[in-house]
């Protein structure tokens, strides 16, 4: 990854609410030079109010779209089937990339995942060193090599 120029410098969406793993990921993307700030939402609330610009983000200039999510499935307040489900039901977020970042290895999740247009599913590998190459392929490929949607008609 190193050298490598990253297209889309709009900020990354990591919603994680395990500590732990929150600063895996960020290690992990910072491991691979990945030059996008990193803004973390560690509930699906918190993903909520940053995707549609309310909440604590009220006011942030919603063109500038995460290129992607990474989108924990266990999480408090909201779980993220559910803030899936809201991204695909509202026309503003329908096509945005969302990556399913996940330790669970339960059928269910993965096959509501995709029913609800997931853009890849992924479980977290328990090495480190096997974790940074696979976060550091998803960066490259979201942040490099997708082409992302356009954005969607002013309301």
């Amino acid at each position: 990854m190193e050298g490598r120029v990253m297209a889309n410098q709009a900020p990354v969406l990591l919603v994680e609410d395990n500590p732990d793993d929150e600063a895996l990921a960020l290690r992990a993307l910072k491991k691979n030079h990945i030059p996008n700030e990193v803004v973390v939402a560690r509930d699906g609330v918190e993903a909520l109010d940053y995707l549609f610009g309310t909440g604590r983000f009220a006011g942030r200039d919603l063109r500038k779209a995460p290129p992607v999510v990474l989108l924990d499935l266990k999480l408090p307040k909201i779980d993220g089937l559910e803030v899936l489900r809201r991204l695909r039901a509202d026309p503003r977020t329908h096509t945005q990339p969302v990556v399913i970042l996940t330790t669970s290895n339960e059928y269910r999740d993965l096959h509501t995942s995709y029913a609800l247009h997931a853009n890849s599913y992924i479980r977290k590998p328990v090495d480190f060193n096997e974790f940074t190459q696979m976060l550091g392929e998803v960066a490259h490929y979201w942040l490099s090599l997708n082409e992302p949607p356009p954005p969607a008609p002013a309301a």
